[in-house]
């Protein structure tokens, strides 16, 4: 029976042993002091000649080094064009790899036949009998600790014996880690010669799950075609041959249940009706209405498609000037002191319309972004077809609506109440109602009720009357101020003043006295007293009138040297108007606290001697003025040089805070603008036809600031504010006496 191999034991408590042994003093150690150690591996540290010394400080002093990543020469200044912002951009993220070797190859399964097929060529043995020859030689490995652990566990044994144990496990020691130089046997793992300590340690990955769903592809169908003129005209006669067949067969069908005799005898009577003389021009004409009306249906039905499409397909087209028109503000301002600008966005023009200047701009009460224009000439020797349009900021690329008339347009109005219902001033000295829906004027004048003899200027929109009738004001170049009232389906009129001069009355040829009449440019109706108007006229003078008197006048100023184009009421000041005029001029006027009806007498010098409380030269003709809707000391005028000035009388009583071009070609004229009344934009038309939307910057619009954690003022407050504001400028300006009065 072989003997029974002692117990395996560890070199830690080999060692263990052996060194309570030499603190014991046994004497069986002095054996072993000589040769003992010789199979450990004794460390031997080689130092460099130039080696520095030190010191304990300077050995323990730490020096942190960051080992970065980064190529040193990868290029910082990348430049790319970025499409949504539309210029080139440094790129922050740069690629740090550098690839110093790259070799392509390829992985075979080790149990797959070309794996198995390579092996048998290259001559490598099968993983199975590697396997077998490495576990043979542990095995025998194995076999000397086995033996060479026996008696470890005896402490009885005599010194002889003892020594034998540890020989035999210094020789499994050498035979398991090898020196350094030794050559390595049988391709075993040789150890780390250095003193590094190696550790690894590896995660579990979770497996992978794939889910899927298969589902049947939806039916497709794919359909290519080219459409042409001919094809369009074989589907019209297709369509009309289909009409044919279907008239014929109501025929048969009317033969068979009438009978063929009867039914001829009634086909002939309606044959000869149709050839009754007059009767085939009216049939013709019936049939063509049926044809438009027909194809109108069919547009109809995608009409509001198309204009969501068309207005998306501008949005996109145009996004830059919607982002600006939404969100931009001007950061230069605030580097500024009290000046502004203003940003283009939207032009607007229309091709039919391009020779016509733009007579006037509305802004419709109930839709921000829709206004109308009109279009007609100024000259007298080019006057002929005008136009209505109407354009939205929402499709800045054609119009919404667009009327045709017969001569040129200079003034409109949109009702307040009714925007579908739009007045209209002609060239010619009519006056007529638009509908938008109907391409004619709905009413028209002529001169038959109360045409005007020449060009009607401005038209206004009033309160309906007592018995709830639409009316509104026309002033035109032949004095007369009409009052229009739409009753039923008749435009009935009444002259409410003419604009008589105060001078002496004219001689005629044969002595008559011929009184001579003021020609009418301008009005605009008090904003709460609306039986108050104020009238603008060549001769350059403002009329203060009343509906209720249409003998006189209320008061009189001598406002201007030339024609007045414009007088506008301020939108919060009760007593304040504006006006500008041909003479290069705009004034601000406060009306007087008497009128001529209380006075009369010295009513001439009185109106010669009034002062306006502000005079502006804008150093050429001002073709209009506007109140702004925000504050009652802002407005914006227009030139004939094609620029525009806004001033604000609070932040500056004398320099405008903002002259701007507007005009893009030399030799344009600005003739209206308009303020929108909830936006911060305005519209300046010129006379080529051309409409100009820009957006007003924030040192042009600055507003009172409000306590913070206040609540919003009401619009009553509001007003009493603006007001108060605008009174503490005009006094100012104002004379004592008038302070007194």
């Amino acid at each position: 029976m072989p003997p029974k191999a002692p117990p395996k034991m560890k070199q830690g408590d080999l060692s263990r042993r052996r060194a309570t042994r030499i603190k014991d003093g046994d004497e069986l150690t002095d054996m072993g002091d000589t040769d003992g150690d010789d199979w450990m591996n004794t460390k031997t540290l080689v130092k460099p000649e130039d080696q520095l010394d030190l010191n304990e400080v300077q050995l323990k002093e730490e020096f942190t080094r960051i080992l970065t990543a980064n190529n040193p020469h990868a290029p910082q200044n990348i430049v790319r064009y970025s499409f949504k912002e539309k210029q080139y951009k440094q790129t922050s993220h740069v690629d740090q790899l550098a690839i110093h070797f790259a070799l392509d190859g390829n992985m075979l399964h080790k149990e797959s036949d070309e794996a198995k097929r390579q092996r048998a060529k290259l001559g490598i043995p099968e993983s199975g009998e590697v396997a077998a020859s490495e576990g043979g030689e542990a095995t025998s490995a194995a076999g000397a600790p086995a033996e060479g652990e026996e008696g470890k566990d005896d402490t009885t044994t005599t010194a002889g014996e003892e020594t034998e144990p540890a020989k035999e496990g210094e020789q499994r020691d050498d035979a398991t880690t090898p020196a350094p130089g030794a050559p390595s046997k049988g391709g075993e793992k040789l150890t780390n010669q250095f003193n590094f300590s190696e550790r690894a340690s590896q995660t579990y990955n979770n497996p992978y799950r794939e889910r899927g769903t298969a589902t049947e592809p939806p039916p497709r169908a794919t359909f290519s075609s080219n459409v042409t003129q001919w094809e369009i005209a074989d589907a019209y006669h297709e369509d009309f041959e289909k009409q044919k067949t279907e008239i014929l067969s109501s025929q048969n069908y009317l033969a068979l249940k009438y009978g063929s005799k009867r039914f001829s005898a009634f086909w002939e009577k309606s044959k000869e009706k149709k050839t009754i003389p007059g009767r085939k021009e009216e049939e013709k004409t019936r049939k063509k209405l049926t044809i438009t009306e027909t194809q109108g249906d069919d547009i109809s039905r995608i009409s509001k498609a198309t204009k969501i499409v068309e207005r998306m397909v501008n949005q996109n087209t145009y996004d830059d000037i919607a982002q600006d028109f939404k969100y931009w503000e001007d950061p230069s301002d605030e580097y500024r002191d009290n000046e502004g600008t203003m940003l283009p966005l939207w032009r607007f023009s229309y091709e039919k319309a391009k020779k016509l200047a733009v007579t006037s701009l509305c802004w419709s009460p109930k839709y921000k972004d829709l206004f109308a224009v009109s279009y007609g000439s100024y000259d007298f020797m080019k006057q002929g077809s005008g136009m209505i349009l109407f354009f939205s900021m929402k499709n800045p690329s054609f119009s919404e609506y667009v009327y045709e008339t017969d001569s040129g347009v200079m003034c409109l109005d949109v009702h307040p109440e009714h925007p579908y219902m739009v007045a209209v001033g002609f060239y010619d000295g009519s006056v007529g109602v638009y509908n938008v829906q109907k391409k004619e004027p709905v009413h028209r004048c002529t001169a038959k009720n109360g045409k005007h003899t020449d060009p009607v200027w401005q038209v206004r929109w009033q309160k309906d009357d007592l018995e709830n009738n639409h009316n509104f004001y026309s002033v035109s170049s032949d004095g007369r101020i009409v009052h229009w009232t739409i009753i039923k389906n008749e435009l009935l009129f009444e002259d409410v003043i003419t604009l008589t001069l105060p001078d002496a009355p004219a001689e005629g040829p044969d002595g008559t006295k011929i009184n001579t009449i003021g020609c009418g440019t301008a009005f605009d109706f008090h904003k709460k007293n609306d039986y108050l108007f104020l009238v603008g006229t060549e001769e350059g003078k403002i009329h203060q009138c009343s509906k209720a008197y249409s003998s006189q006048f209320l008061d009189s100023v001598d406002a201007h040297n030339m024609a007045v184009y414009k007088v506008r009421w301020n939108p919060f000041h009760p007593r304040i108007y504006i006006t500008c005029s041909a003479d290069w001029t705009v004034k601000i006027w406060e009306v007087s606290s008497k009128t001529t009806a209380d006075k009369m007498e010295g009513a001439q010098v009185e109106a010669q001697t009034k002062k306006p409380l502000f005079t502006f030269d804008l150093n050429n003709s001002v073709g209009d003025v506007a109140w702004a809707p925000y504050s009652s000391t802002a407005f914006a005028a227009v030139t004939a040089d094609g620029k525009m000035f806004v001033y604000d009388l609070n932040i500056n009583k004398y320099e405008p805070l903002c002259e701007q071009m507007v005009a893009q070609k030399k030799k344009t004229k600005l003739t209206h603008i308009e303020f929108n009344p909830k936006d911060p934009i305005v519209i300046v038309g010129d006379d080529r036809g051309n409409v100009t939307s820009l957006k007003i910057s924030p040192n042009l619009r600055k507003l009172p600031k409000e306590k913070k954690g206040a609540p919003p003022m009401d619009p009553k407050q509001k007003e009493e504010n603006e007001i108060a504001k605008l009174d503490k400028i005009l006094s100012m300006v104002r004379e004592p006496n008038e302070d007194k009065k």
